[in-house]
C-alpha cells in the first residue's frame, strides 16, 4: 500500500517543482492541536505559523509570507468575509504533510496558510461558503504578480477516532475545548490509539464507519469537471457528508476552497489523478493536479 502511494506521489513532486511556484496558498484543517472549542473560527489566516510535528510530520515554523497573509485578510474583509487572523497560528499534519510530501519538509517557497475548521459543528463552513471563499481568494491572487500553487490538503471519506463534545467523558470534552500543548507521552498514546483503529478497520473488526471510494471519486471528478458537476457537489448537505463519508470528510472542503480559486465554470487540465482507499490510514487518499488553462 505504501509503495503504491509513494509511486503515485512522485509525479506531483516533479510537476510542482517544474512549475516552481513563487507562492503556495495552503488550505488545510487542524485536529485539536492548534484550534480548540474555546474559540473555533470557521476560517483563519496565519501571519506566522508553527507545525507541532505529529504523525511523523515535521515540526517547526512554516515559511509564511506574513505580508501576503495580511493582504489576503484585508481583501477578504473588504469582500464581506469575516475571517480570523492569527499572529501565532499552530497547526498539525493537516498542513505539514502536504509540504513534506512535495518538498521533503518545511523548506518551501513562501506559504499563505489558511485554516478551515473541519471538526467542530456548528462552525464548520458550508459548501457554498467554501466555494465563495475560494473565488474571493482567487480574485486576490489574480492581482499578485507571482506564480501561485494552491493546495487543498485534507482527507476524503474517513471517520477516525477524533472526539466531539458529545463524548461521555468530561476529561475528553475538556481536552478538545481548552487550548493546551500535549506532552510527548500524550501525543504518543494518541498516535498508537489511531494506529490501532486503522489496523482494526483494515482487518474488518472495527465499528468505525468504512471508507466510501465512490463518494471520494465523485468528489474528485466534480472538482476536475467544474460547471454543473461542481454546483451539484456544493448542494450536498452537512448531514449527507457525515452520513455517507464520515465525520471527518468535512476536511475535503479544503480541496473545494483551493479549486474554487481557479475558474469554476469549466474543466481544468488534469495532469494527475490518483486514488487509493487506505483503511490502514483510516482515509480515502487522493491526489490530483489541476492546471489553469492559461
Amino acid at each position: 500500500v505504501e509503495r503504491e502511494l509513494q509511486d503515485a506521489l512522485g509525479s506531483p513532486r516533479e510537476q510542482v517543482r517544474a512549475f516552481a511556484p513563487d507562492l503556495v496558498g495552503l488550505v488545510a484543517p487542524d485536529h485539536y492541536n492548534g484550534f480548540f472549542n474555546e474559540l473555533m473560527p470557521p476560517f483563519c489566516i496565519g501571519t506566522r505559523t508553527r507545525s507541532v510535528g505529529d504523525y511523523l510530520s515535521p515540526e517547526g515554523e512554516l515559511n509564511v509570507d506574513g505580508e501576503a497573509a495580511l493582504g489576503l485578510a484585508e481583501h477578504l474583509m473588504d469582500e464581506d468575509f469575516d475571517v480570523a487572523v492569527s499572529r501565532r497560528m499552530q497547526v498539525d499534519h493537516g498542513f505539514a504533510q502536504a509540504l513534506q510530501l512535495l518538498w521533503g519538509g518545511l523548506g518551501t517557497p513562501p506559504v499563505l496558510p489558511i485554516f478551515l475548521n473541519a471538526v467542530a459543528q456548528p462552525g464548520i463552513p458550508r459548501m457554498r461558503r467554501c466555494q465563495a471563499l475560494g473565488e474571493a481568494i482567487g480574485r486576490f491572487l489574480d492581482a499578485q504578480p507571482r506564480r501561485t500553487l494552491l493546495i487543498g490538503s485534507g482527507g476524503l471519506s474517513h471517520e477516525p477516532p477524533v472526539p466531539t463534545l458529545a463524548h461521555p467523558d468530561a476529561a475528553v470534552r475538556e481536552r478538545i475545548t481548552r487550548r493546551n500543548e500535549p506532552t510527548p507521552a500524550e501525543r504518543e498514546i494518541k498516535t498508537h490509539r489511531v494506529m490501532a483503529a486503522g489496523k482494526a478497520l483494515a482487518a474488518g473488526t472495527s465499528s468505525i464507519k468504512p471508507l466510501n471510494p465512490a463518494w471520494d471519486r465523485r468528489w474528485m471528478d466534480a472538482l476536475a469537471s467544474g460547471g454543473a458537476a461542481l454546483d451539484a457537489l456544493c448542494a450536498l448537505s452537512e448531514d449527507s457528508i457525515e452520513h455517507e463519508a464520515g465525520l471527518s470528510a468535512h476536511e475535503s472542503k479544503s480541496w473545494l476552497v483551493a479549486r474554487s480559486a481557479l475558474p469554476t465554470d469549466r474543466p481544468l487540465t488534469c495532469s494527475l489523478s490518483h486514488y487509493q482507499a487506505i483503511p490502514e490510514y483510516i482515509a480515502g487518499f487522493g491526489v490530483m493536479l489541476l492546471k489553469h488553462p492559461h
